[in-house]
């Protein structure tokens, strides 16, 4: 068995302050530091698990969060830097996904750090109008290759978004949302030992996890946030001004639309 983490930051145990997420920020260090650690916490569970092959993705930002020389070998190859427009490298390769430091959708009462994509600029999302974040359409994009989410971990309103559209996924709940940037903490072992143990049961669980999908076809609404400028239609025939704060976006597949609507 093989498996894709891939891996954002707004999730990682002890994470809850915007300087700790963003790369020109005075904590950015210290957020990278605690993305690693929990990185390698869920790589040792999946080979105590028996996974054959690991792939991570930073898929955080410009992707240069995970600090190199601190990583486990656990993992065959992590992936950095440009993908050359691939939302999951290696996916073809694997058998189940796992999302790891995934963040509520944008709205989310006490969520922290919840967004959706661009907190700068998106509002909301929604997709045949139900309200998505980052977790369901990646979800539903790794489903489109057949491949199930069979782990998330996060904060508490993340493992409930999870739960709503996935029963069956194991969640690690690393940490409970006070309000967009404060959060109650594990200890840090407790928390690495959590994903640990999460990452066990998530294996033994894979064979219940079923692909994750959206019916087609898609229509995507985006909601930009007060004097956002809205894209281009120039070039774009995908795109559809709706009014002042709204556009549609249609797409062949969710991994395409993801590029799409990241404005």
């Amino acid at each position: 068995m093989n498996v894709l983490v891939m891996v954002d930051i707004e999730g990682i145990s002890g994470i809850y302050a915007k300087e700790q997420v963003v790369a020109d920020q005075r904590r950015f260090q210290e957020g990278r530091k605690y993305m690693t650690a929990d990185i390698n916490a869920c790589t040792s569970g999946l080979k105590a698990a028996g996974v054959d092959k690991i792939y991570v993705y930073d898929c955080h930002g410009g992707s240069y969060s995970i600090i190199w020389d601190e990583v486990s070998d656990d993992a065959d190859y992590y992936i950095c830097g440009n993908t050359a427009g691939k939302r999951f490298p290696g996916i073809e390769d694997c058998d189940a996904v796992i999302l790891l430091g995934y963040h509520s959708m944008a709205g989310t009462y006490h969520g922290i750090l919840e967004h959706s994509w661009n907190s700068s600029n998106v509002q909301n999302v929604f997709i045949n109008e139900e309200k998505v974040g980052e977790l369901a359409m990646d979800a539903a994009a790794a489903g489109e290759y057949g491949k199930p989410v069979i782990m998330i971990s996060g904060d508490d309103n993340t493992c409930a978004e999870a739960k709503a559209l996935m029963p069956e996924v194991v969640c690690a709940e690393v940490k409970k949302g006070l309000n967009t940037y404060g959060a109650m903490l594990m200890p840090p072992h407790a928390a690495h030992e959590l994903i640990y143990q999460k990452s066990i049961e998530a294996v033994q669980n894979f064979n219940n996890c079923k692909p994750f999908s959206f019916d087609k076809p898609l229509k995507c609404r985006v909601e930009v946030t007060e004097r956002t400028v809205l894209p281009n239609v120039h070039g774009a025939p995908y795109v559809k001004i709706l009014d002042g704060r709204n556009f549609e976006v249609t797409a062949d597949t969710v991994e395409e639309l993801i590029y799409r609507i990241c404005i």
